[in-house]
């Protein structure tokens, strides 16, 4: 899905990248092969990109959620704000990172119920945070803590939420072209 305004700023080309926006496609083509296009639309802020790595990194290394359970947050908000680019790239990384069962994924795409009652617990809250803007009762929390997860963990899905927003908005913004790499994951 894309909003009705597309931006006239173009995507940030390597030849004309510099500073830090230089230095982070440098960074970003040495670990994955190719800078997504996804990074190349938000370096037209460079705060703003620099704001997304700096967050997504907190989310990766320290949310204390599973490689996994990880793409399953990022899936179940961009499914929720109807971002195709990052939906894409995030079912890549759950099938080939994440190591997600065909059913799994496709059942998250669709927003069906799972039958892993965790991870069932995990997307319900990400839902319930998402859809309420935090305002999250009781029940929505104690349900997540039965589970097994931590109160700690509801900041984290938050924080995801916060680095999602500034993906799939700027994804809306640019109808940013989904990288081959995640082609065959398109919806």
């Amino acid at each position: 899905m894309n909003a009705e305004y597309k931006t006239n700023l173009a995507p940030i080309a390597d030849e004309t990248a510099t500073g830090q926006v230089k230095e982070i496609f440098e960074d970003t083509t040495a670990k994955l092969g190719f800078t997504p296009n996804m990074y190349r639309a938000m370096a037209n802020s460079p705060g703003y990109l620099s704001t997304y790595l700096h967050g997504y990194t907190a989310f990766r290394e320290a949310s204390g959620f599973t490689a996994q359970e990880q793409e399953l947050i990022f899936l179940v908000i961009s499914g929720a704000n109807g971002c195709d680019y990052c939906t894409a790239a995030h079912s890549m990384i759950a099938d080939k990172v994440a190591k997600f069962d065909p059913d799994l994924l496709a059942a998250v795409r669709a927003g069906e119920s799972l039958a892993d009652t965790k991870l069932q617990a995990l997307a319900e809250l990400t839902s319930r945070l998402f859809e309420t803007r935090g305002m999250i009762n009781k029940t929505d929390a104690q349900a997540f803590l039965n589970a097994g997860y931590q109160e700690n963990q509801i900041l984290e899905i938050i924080l995801a939420i916060s680095v999602k927003t500034l993906s799939n908005y700027s994804n809306h913004i640019f109808h940013t072209d989904i990288d081959q790499a995640f082609e065959d994951y398109r919806l």
